[in-house]
């Protein structure tokens, strides 16, 4: 079966069609065709039993070697002449060049994805332009998101690349298009990630982007290190916009720029996408994108360490959270008289606001998980304060602040 048919076949199956219809329509049987639509390779053929190779015991190494990084094939035949291997360059060199396509090809059908399911996020920093922002000439950057199923496109220009430009520009995309995907990748930007390691488990989220996540819920994805085809998406849409909307542009503000950003977004957006041969606005109705029920407040929410008193301090003041959240990071909400804390979305306290100083507003229930030694420890914390308040709210009702949220 040649590629394109496989391809096809993906691609029919994404789109809702069963293994008995995607069978008749390419005359096979529906075993044949449930094996490819499931394979995220690109079926190889041997017609013959291979030879063995003097290369056979290290290509399990190899590939894995590959996995890890881009090594050069002149590199891994240092490596493995260094392990015993007897053979010539060339056939490793061949053998490399078949394996790095193969990886390359699995990473872009990995990211052909299912409606509703991911976006892709990405800078562009634009070094031949300057805006003139406050009086300022300011460099020029562009957040750029795309999502993966429809191929609709949002950017905006911004005159910084901080967490909280990236967290308002997401906002600002999530609108446009009505909703957000349930994964978002990113190309271990320093505004997601502060530590990248192999494995996304092991690494180390930025605290005020991992909260703004898990806000709405949406998961953040971090690209393999070494492996950036995986955003092919994203990088061929910041090359359309070098390429096509920033090719002659003229602008008086930043917020001109914006303007024909968003007039230029609409206008690819209802035209045919080359690859899907459909219209990515038509398209999107098919996403089914989660709605936006809610607004992360940026400018009213800060992270606080929940320490091991269970207190968190605000403004002056210590707060008591739930004892379950010790050395956790919570995001809290001053709104008129409240204080509202969250963590991954979830409120998990609610307290009146102390406006004195050097106040602790204690809620009992909160200490009910620890153990008598911890409590008796609290306790003594908590006494030595000069002012402690009790200010027990037995049923949380965000109500006024949902609304205010919302307005």
């Amino acid at each position: 079966m040649e590629g394109a048919r496989w391809m096809d076949i993906r691609s029919d199956r994404q789109k809702g069609l069963s293994y008995a219809e995607i069978s008749r329509k390419y005359h096979i049987d529906p075993r044949t065709a449930k094996k490819y639509a499931q394979s995220e390779t690109r079926p190889v053929y041997n017609l013959t039993e291979a030879k063995a190779s003097k290369l056979d015991p290290y290509k399990a190494r190899i590939v894995h070697w590959l996995e890890e990084a881009p090594y050069s094939a002149v590199r891994i035949f240092e490596k493995i002449k260094e392990q015993g291997f007897s053979g010539e360059y060339t056939t490793v060199k061949a053998f490399v060049r078949g394996k790095k396509e193969q990886l390359e090809e699995k990473a872009t059908v990995r990211f052909e994805t299912m409606p509703g399911l991911q976006a892709q996020v990405d800078w562009a920093f634009f070094e031949d332009h300057l805006v003139a922002d406050q009086g300022k000439l300011k460099k020029l950057y562009c957040f750029l998101m795309i999502l993966g199923y429809s191929r609709m496109r949002y950017i905006e220009f911004v005159t910084d690349m901080s967490t909280n430009t990236l967290i308002r520009c997401h906002q600002n995309a999530f609108r446009y298009l009505h909703g957000y995907p349930e994964e978002i990748l990113y190309d271990n930007m320093k505004q997601v990630v502060v530590k990248r390691l192999l494995k996304q488990e092991d690494s180390t989220l930025n605290r005020q982007f991992e909260d703004f996540a898990g806000f709405y819920g949406f998961k953040p994805v971090l690209c393999r290190p070494y492996r950036g085809q995986t955003k092919g998406k994203v990088e061929r849409t910041v090359s359309f916009v070098r390429d096509n909307f920033m090719v002659g542009i003229r602008y008086d503000s930043l917020n001109d720029l914006n303007g024909q950003a968003l007039a230029w977004c609409n206008k690819v957006n209802a035209k045919e996408h080359s690859t899907t041969g459909e219209i990515p606005i038509e398209r999107l109705k098919k996403e089914g994108l989660n709605p936006l029920s809610r607004e992360y407040l940026i400018d009213k929410i800060n992270l606080r360490r929940v320490e091991k008193d269970c207190l968190i301090s605000y403004a002056g003041n210590k707060y008591s959270i739930p004892s379950e959240y010790v050395g956790r990071d919570v995001a809290v909400v001053g709104l008129d008289n409240m204080l509202a804390a969250y963590y991954e979305g979830r409120q998990i306290a609610l307290h009146r606001l102390s406006y004195q100083k050097k106040d602790m507003v204690v809620n009992p229930v909160h200490y009910r998980r620890l153990t008598l030694k911890q409590t008796f420890e609290t306790e003594n914390t908590l006494l030595a304060g000069d002012n402690v308040i009790d200010f027990p709210i037995h049923q949380p009702n965000l109500t006024a602040y949902d609304e205010a949220s919302h307005g």
